[in-house]
């Protein structure tokens, strides 16, 4: 499946969030990673990023696409893969 997940978390829990999911994403914005990932792998990420944050201050927002041939992406301006810049 194709998901997107985007973050609002405390500062001080930015990195390790940000960390884990370039274990199972892509980077594609600032608290953005989308990419395609298995069901259990979605949630053994799922699971590891609730050890991380605090969920009376943070928010994780998933959204799962079944199938990626429903989703259109346009991007306007400079598209963006933070992975690729970091490597």
């Amino acid at each position: 499946m194709f998901v997107i997940i985007t973050y609002d978390v405390a500062e001080k829990r930015v990195n390790k969030v940000c960390k884990k999911l370039k274990e199972y994403l892509t980077w594609t914005q600032n608290s953005v990673f989308e990419g395609e990932i298995s069901k259990s792998l979605l949630m053994k990420c799922m699971y590891e990023l609730e050890m991380i944050i605090d969920k009376e201050e943070d928010s994780i927002y998933l959204y799962e696409v079944g199938n990626p041939k429903n989703i259109k992406k346009r991007v306007f301006g400079q598209e963006k893969n933070f992975d690729e810049l970091f490597l």
